[in-house]
Order: C-alpha cells, then structure tokens, then sequence
C-alpha cells in the first residue's frame, strides 16, 4: 500500500510523531511518499515528484493542524484519494485523528476500516478589464477584504448573475459546509453540516446594521466585483493563497466539479467535534 505524508515540520511534536508513522509503515509494509521537507524526518520515503501528489497513492495522511489540511487538499489537485488528517495542532476542526491514535489510524487504513465525508470544494477565477489574471480552488473559503487599509471598501454582489446588493464593508467571505466553522464563523455565519449543498455568503463589519449572512444553493454561482477599494483590496483562498484586487475587477465563484474524500475512524462524530472544539455545554439547570 502506497501512502502520501504531508506534515507540518515545524510543529514542535512534529519529528516524534513522523518517527512513530515511520516505524509503525515499516511494520505494516507501507511504502510512503513525502513533500521534500518532511521526507527528511523519513526513512526512505521518495519525494512528491513536482507540486501535487501522485495519483498512484492510496491515501494521503496531513499531519499538523487545518492548515496543514488546507495545503494537503491544494496539493491534491484533481487526484482522487481519501485523506486522513491527524491532528499535532491546536484546534484541528478538519483533522479527525489524535497523534495518540496514529498506530490505531495506519491499521485501520491498511483494513479499510474508516468512514469518508465528501467535502465540496470552491473554484474561484479573478477576472481584470474582462481577462483572466487568476483561479484558485478552496476547501474552506474566498475572502475578499481590505489589506493594510483602515477604509471601507464597496463590494457588488450578484448570484446567477442576478444583481444581490452594493456593499459597504471591510470585505465578504463565500464558505463551503466545511469552511463554516472557520472565518465565517467568526462574522457570525451559520454552521453547516459537511454534507450540505450550500455557500455562505457573509459581510466582514458591514456599514448597515440590516445585513445578515445568506445561505445559498452551491449550484449557483457568485460574483463580486470591486466597486472602489480606496486601497489595498487581498483576494484570500483558504487565507494561503491569494492575489491583489483593483477597483472594477470581479470574482466568479462556483462549486468546483470535483470534491475531496475525509477518513474518518470508527466512532467518529461531526457534532461530538463541534462539541469539544466549541466548548459546548449545553443549558445548565
């Protein structure tokens, strides 16, 4: 079995944990593929040839944090295999497995003893004076807003081409389900379960206090388009990737036509993570 190894080397926890993957694969006759630098914490494990995985992998494993997922799920491309992620980060919303249940997740791969959720994915393209200048692909979100500038900006939005509003904010974020608990969250938008076929369209500090977040069907489109910037305008994907926006550029969002496969193990439970990484108690009587 061939498995893909994507970790966050500068994690503290990070070459103990790697050390554990490398003798628990030598035991289970794993043969691994590994980005450069942590193939270095790796005993004989080749290196991704270029920048995105091979398609003759079997599973991918991301070992850190979200971010750690994030960049995994970009390095993925249009290859489809499942991905695990195990969590050597603080919060972790999107890596299901604990570093002490490592040896427990490598056996489980080897059985194909797991679970899969499909999380949709975002095609974003930039467009200036009607050419395209860039496309990125989003796991969590599309975040336009003001860079170093202290002004608000005005954002007109449409869906399906269907003029929304003009907008005067510090920016507008479109979430996947599975970005929901991620910035968008943080501006007061709704969770979504993964499964959800939906964007969500939030405001960053709108200049009106009738503005809400909006649910919409993913098989629509979205377009911002930048009314004036009076500076600094960041396009943000998945906060890792991104470009400069200009005053009369736009963005077209869509859902991607491909999506990506989450491992889970045995037991796993979306709403049991929610409640631990939210600190949910309930009522108290």
């Amino acid at each position: 079995m061939k498995i893909g190894i994507v970790a966050n080397c500068s994690k503290p926890r990070a070459p103990e944990v790697l050390r554990r993957l490398d003798q628990k694969a030598g035991q289970l006759g794993l043969e691994l593929f590994a980005d450069e630098e942590t193939a270095s914490h790796l005993s004989g494990a080749s290196v991704f040839d270029g920048d995105q995985v091979s398609s003759a992998i079997d599973a991918l494993v991301a070992m850190g944090g979200d971010g750690t997922m994030l960049r995994t799920v970009r390095l993925l491309g249009d290859v489809d295999v499942p991905v695990m992620g195990v969590n050597i980060g603080s919060l972790g919303f999107l890596t299901s497995v604990s570093e002490d249940d490592l040896d427990r997740a490598m056996d489980c791969l080897v059985e194909k003893n797991y679970s899969t959720s499909t999380r949709s994915l975002i095609d974003c393209t930039t467009y200036r004076n009607g050419d395209r200048i860039g496309a990125y692909r989003a796991l969590n979100d599309v975040v336009v807003g003001s860079g170093a500038s202290v002004r608000v900006v005005s954002l007109d939005l449409a869906v399906e081409d269907e003029g929304v509003s003009s907008y005067m904010c510090d920016g507008l974020i479109v979430a996947t389900p599975t970005g929901s608990t991620g910035h968008s969250l943080s501006t007061g938008g709704p969770i979504l379960c993964p499964e959800t076929g939906a964007f969500i369209i939030s405001l960053i500090c709108p200049h009106t206090l009738s503005s809400r977040p909006m649910v919409v069907p993913d098989s629509k489109s979205i377009t911002i388009a930048v009314g004036e910037a009076h500076g600094e305008l960041l396009l943000s994907v998945d906060g890792q990737v991104g470009d400069s926006l200009l005053d009369g550029d736009y963005i077209k969002v869509r859902r991607a036509d491909r999506s990506v496969r989450f491992v889970h193990l045995p037991g796993y439970s979306y709403f049991a993570v929610l409640r631990q990484k939210l600190s949910w108690s309930g009522s108290s009587r």
